[in-house]
């Protein structure tokens, strides 16, 4: 594994609006009529440049979810959850296979431990000229213990987590099986917001595509430990067969 960086533009990332944290702040997404740099829209899906490109050698794209700033990934209507999902895998995947990158990042934010600044639900895919970030990733980071698998799609959560504590993937082996992903996904993003603990409000969804499968990794946010930040050490909770057994029992799995 080797470092890399990205450059940050804090002059721009000063001009960003934060609705995040400050919810009288107007919404940018919500006004539709005044969207410029269209890329591709579905419905109310809509895919435009980043109005804020802080990240310097790259691409920013925004995917904004719906209309309005109300609802996430955990109370879509299934089929406006499938449309978003399979959406933003074919756009990202497209970026990723144009030549243009040295790779392309898919990821979400929610909630203000995010790292995200604005509220309303959206998603953000990046190409990266420089840096290919499969390149600080491992396979153990996947492994974990099995929640549920269904038609070619597993869910589970991590034994040795990236980050540490608790990181849920789901991992698909067919792209014809994207529903059943944003299923898991779905459940997932629920579980968090709603089962896990009562003071989790936040999450990151990140997608990579790596050893010929789609990976979605959801990790609820919490302040980061000391010793990760520091040290670069995950640490691994002791409760994790606990979450598996109370995930499955909630949702019947």
């Amino acid at each position: 594994m080797s470092s890399v960086y990205l450059h940050f533009n804090t002059r721009i990332g000063q001009q960003k609006p934060e609705s995040i944290v400050n919810k009288d702040t107007e919404c940018p997404f919500c006004d539709r009529q005044n969207l410029k740099d269209i890329l591709a829209e579905k419905g109310s899906i809509i895919l435009v440049k980043n109005k804020y490109p802080v990240l310097q050698d790259t691409f920013q794209t925004v995917l904004i979810e719906t209309e309005s700033c109300a609802g996430d990934l955990s109370t879509y209507p299934k089929e406006h959850l499938y449309n978003v999902l399979s959406f933003g895998i074919n756009k990202w995947l497209e970026m990723e296979k144009s030549g243009e990158y040295q790779s392309v990042i898919f990821f979400k934010n929610h909630g203000p431990k995010s790292g995200g600044t604005i509220f309303h639900p959206h998603m953000q895919i990046v190409g990266l000229k420089k840096i290919n970030y499969r390149d600080n990733f491992k396979k153990d980071y996947f492994e974990g213990l099995v929640i549920s698998k269904k038609n070619q799609v597993e869910l589970n959560i991590s034994t040795k987590p990236r980050v540490g504590f608790f990181e849920f993937n789901i991992i698909l082996s067919a792209l014809t099986k994207v529903e059943q992903m944003a299923d898991f996904i779905q459940l997932t993003v629920h579980y968090v917001l709603n089962n896990f603990n009562k003071n989790c409000d936040s999450y990151n969804l990140f997608f990579y595509e790596f050893d010929n499968r789609i990976i979605a990794k959801i990790i609820p946010r919490f302040i980061t430990s000391p010793i990760y930040i520091g040290y670069s050490i995950p640490q691994v909770s002791n409760r994790s067969a606990e979450v598996v057994k109370e995930f499955k029992e909630i949702y019947n799995l």
